[in-house]
């Protein structure tokens, strides 16, 4: 199985691209969706972050409180760190979980969405990495209507590797300006994912 790993900055298109590549019949699993399940109620990694950054991140209703928590960490790189710690080698064995039970199923290929893949050094787990990217100007737009404020935009994107850094150690770039069609045409291209 050809094991994809794709990466690129927040708000360049990762999801849109995710979701092509599933209408067209390629197993997907996305790190985000797999940050949301790793801190459900119940759950070890949710214990653990209200023991080290306090009850208050933890809602009346069991709940993780995301923007608070986002608050806390993308302030202060040392917190962040610290929450990647909890995080992130549980997200690493979900997809590496997931991988192996696409080889098992005799999958062709197989993409694991990760955005943070060159900062946590995963790049060794997969055959090939595809990088989304697009302009600046674009990217803050989108993350403008999430409802972002200018400083909460810059934190996140400061918390990443410079996309241009991403494109470079990339073994294909995938451009996100323009239209659906022409995403979908560069995806068509790319001999990994035929």
């Amino acid at each position: 199985m050809i094991f994809v790993g794709l990466t690129g900055g927040i708000g360049m298109g990762k999801t849109t691209v995710a979701e092509i590549l599933r209408q067209r019949g390629v197993p997907v699993v996305d790190s985000d969706a797999l940050a949301r399940q790793v801190v459900e109620p119940g759950q070890p990694a949710l214990a653990e972050i209200a023991t080290r950054f306090g009850a208050e991140m933890i809602g009346p209703d069991g709940r993780l409180r995301r923007e608070q928590l986002a608050q806390c960490v993308f302030s202060n790189e040392a917190r962040r760190k610290e929450l990647e710690s909890i995080l992130h080698p549980r997200i690493r064995q979900a997809w590496l979980g997931q991988a192996a039970a696409w080889r098992k199923e005799g999958q062709r290929r197989g993409v694991a969405v990760v955005p943070l893949l060159y900062e946590v050094d995963v790049v060794r787990q997969f055959e090939c990495v595809i990088c989304v990217a697009c302009l600046a100007a674009t990217q803050r737009e989108r993350l403008q209507t999430r409802g972002w404020s200018e400083d909460q935009i810059r934190r996140r994107i400061q918390a990443q590797w410079p996309i241009e850094k991403k494109m470079a150690f990339a073994d294909f770039v995938v451009w996100s300006e323009g239209s659906l069609d022409a995403l979908a045409r560069q995806l068509e291209r790319l001999p990994v994912l035929i």
